[in-house]
């Protein structure tokens, strides 16, 4: 029912928004319908990979000079 309706509707359009419809439609299905064709593995993750680049600062839990008015 609801496709007669818009073919209906797409064929009273001229054929340059007719084209504007169609590349709308194609929008939407890369959009929201998944392309089965196309498999992507997942990444694969590696520990350590940022092992000495993150450090915390000894004095982390300390209480901070700025909020000594407030505690």
């Amino acid at each position: 029912m609801l496709q007669s309706v818009i073919a209906e509707k797409l064929e009273k359009l001229p054929e340059p928004l007719q084209t504007e419809v169609l590349h709308y439609i194609e929008f939407l299905l890369d959009k929201y319908v998944p392309d089965e064709s196309v498999q992507v593995e997942p990444k694969k993750r590696k520990a350590g990979l940022l092992k000495g680049k993150i450090w915390m600062s000894d004095d982390f839990d300390a209480p901070l000079e700025d909020l000594k008015d407030y505690m």
